[in-house]
């Protein structure tokens, strides 16, 4: 009952910000005003289909695998449109997410920094998933938009005879970069501006601080390492450019 008792709150108050962000957005006439509020009730939808299968979920390891490749898929298909929807952009964005979720895994779990159970690999694995999808999409999208902007000096260097890896190597270099300047703040500021959910999910999980803190830095570490690994593949994999990429919307 107390559980049903809270909802109305909970309800009431993601209401007001979905208002609050249709709103300002609406007002300053930004594209797409909707788009927080939709994300917002697809993410609760989502949130709570997996919240009545979790129990079950997590007590199986070949459940655990199941749910891992399905966020996997969704995640490597979600990037993959940011760069334009192609089969061959999914298989690029596919195999660098899975080369960097696979190293950041492996080396969590064979060092025993955390154990190796269905419930860690379920949290570890899905958190690593998704920032990996954040960074492929801005290392992708950053790259195709510097060397649409430079597409003069590019075509300058194919030109002089250069590579095409060689006429966009700077531009591919500061894309890789770009894409995980949000991760790199993000673990610079942990616990000076924010206490990232992960610390704040295992306090709550009834570990100590001083755990919770361990736990987080793996995570965090984690995420640096699938993000490198991640964004340095596809860019190796976009970076042969001959024809001026399409803008992307």
């Amino acid at each position: 009952m107390t559980e049903f008792g809270d909802l109305a709150p909970t309800l009431s108050a993601v209401g007001l910000l979905m208002a609050v962000s249709a709103a300002v957005l609406m007002g300053s006439r930004v594209p797409h005003p909707a788009a927080p509020a939709l994300a917002i009730l697809r993410g609760a939808a989502q949130l709570a289909a997996v919240s009545l299968i979790l129990g079950a979920v997590i007590a199986s390891a070949g459940w655990v695998a199941v749910a891992l490749a399905v966020m996997f898929a969704v995640a490597a298909m979600t990037a993959a449109r940011r760069l334009g929807w192609g089969w061959w952009h999914l298989a690029m964005v596919a195999g660098s997410m899975a080369a960097g979720v696979a190293v950041s895994l492996v080396i969590v779990f064979a060092t025993g920094a955390i154990d190796f159970t269905p419930r860690y690999a379920l949290a570890l694995g899905g958190i690593v998933i998704g920032n990996s999808m954040a960074i492929a999409a801005l290392a992708g999208r950053r790259f195709n938009e510097a060397v649409t902007e430079r597409w003069d000096e590019v075509e300058g260097w194919l030109a002089l005879g250069a590579s095409p890896r060689l006429a966009t190597r700077d531009m591919a270099r500061r894309a890789v970069y770009s894409a995980l300047i949000p991760s790199i703040d993000q673990t610079k500021t942990t616990g000076l501006v924010t206490l990232p959910g992960a610390f704040v999910g295992a306090i709550f999980g009834g570990l100590s601080p001083l755990e919770a803190g361990r736990f987080q830095i793996v995570v965090l570490a984690s995420i640096m390492a699938a993000g490198s690994v991640t964004a340095m593949l596809l860019i190796r994999l976009l970076a042969p450019v001959r024809v001026r990429p399409a803008r992307l919307l």
